[in-house]
C-alpha cells in the first residue's frame, strides 16, 4: 500500500513550491516511492478527523498502514531511513546528514520563518517597518555562516543528501525576498538542488493540484 500524504487543496504559496507538503514529496520521489495525496481545505484542517493526525492543525501529514506522522523533516527523515537515495550508508555520514536536516529547520528556516511572518501577517503593524531589517539581518548572519562553511562545495557533505534537501528547500523560501541572491554560492546550491528531476517532479505535481482548483474555482 502507498503511502498517503496531506496536502493543500488551494495552496498559499500560489503553486510556487513552498509549501511543505513539497518537501515531503521531494523526498518519496528521490526515493523512487509511490504516494498517494489527499487534498484538504483550509477548514477541513481544523477539523477533528485531521487533528487525530496533526494535532495543530497543519499539513503535511504521513500514513502509512498504522503508521502516522506529522512534521516535514520528520516525515522526511522517515523516508530517507526508510529506503535508499537520501541517507549515506557509512554510519558517520549519515549522522553528519541527520545533523544538518535538524541545522536547516531549527537554525537556517527559524528567520526566515519570522520574516514570512512579518511580512505577510504582521505588514499592518507599527512596529514592522523597525522589525523588518533586524529580522533580515539576522537571516544574513546565518546565510553568512553557511556561505563560509560551503565554500565552492556542490553539497554540504559529499553527496546530496536529506540534508541538502531540508537545507534547499529552506533557502527556496528566501527566493522572492532577494536576500538569496546576495550569497551567490548559497543560491547556486538551491538551484542545483531545485533542478534535480526528482524536485521537479515534486514541483510540479504540486502546481498542478493549484491549477487545476485555479481554473475550477
Amino acid at each position: 500500500m502507498s503511502p498517503i500524504i496531506t496536502a493543500f487543496e488551494q495552496s498559499p504559496d500560489r503553486g510556487k513550491g513552498l509549501s511543505r507538503d513539497v518537501r515531503v514529496r521531494w523526498a518519496l520521489e528521490e526515493t523512487g516511492q509511490p504516494y498517494e495525496v489527499r487534498l484538504l481545505s483550509f477548514s477541513a484542517m481544523k477539523e477533528p478527523a485531521h487533528r487525530k493526525l496533526q494535532p495543530f492543525g497543519q499539513l503535511p501529514t504521513y500514513e502509512e498502514g498504522d503508521l502516522t506522522l506529522f512534521e516535514s523533516g520528520a516525515i522526511v527523515l522517515h523516508i530517507a531511513e526508510s529506503h535508499a537515495g537520501l541517507l549515506p550508508e557509512d554510519a558517520n555520514a549519515r549522522a553528519r546528514a541527520i545533523t544538518w536536516m535538524f541545522a536547516a529547520l531549527n537554525t537556517v528556516e527559524a528567520p526566515v520563518l519570522e520574516l514570512i511572518t512579518a511580512r505577510f501577517l504582521e505588514s499592518d503593524k507599527p512596529w514592522s517597518k523597525e522589525r523588518l531589517p533586524l529580522i533580515q539581518d539576522r537571516i544574513r548572519h546565518r546565510l553568512h555562516q553557511l556561505s563560509a562553511y560551503m565554500g565552492d562545495a556542490e553539497w554540504l557533505d559529499g553527496a546530496f543528501s536529506a540534508g541538502d534537501l531540508l537545507m534547499a528547500s529552506v533557502l527556496l523560501r528566501l527566493r522572492l525576498s532577494g536576500i538569496l541572491d546576495e550569497f551567490a554560492n548559497l543560491a547556486a546550491y538551491a538551484a542545483r538542488a531545485e533542478a534535480r528531476p526528482a524536485y521537479q517532479r515534486a514541483f510540479a505535481a504540486q502546481l498542478a493540484v493549484f491549477t487545476s482548483h485555479s481554473s475550477t474555482g
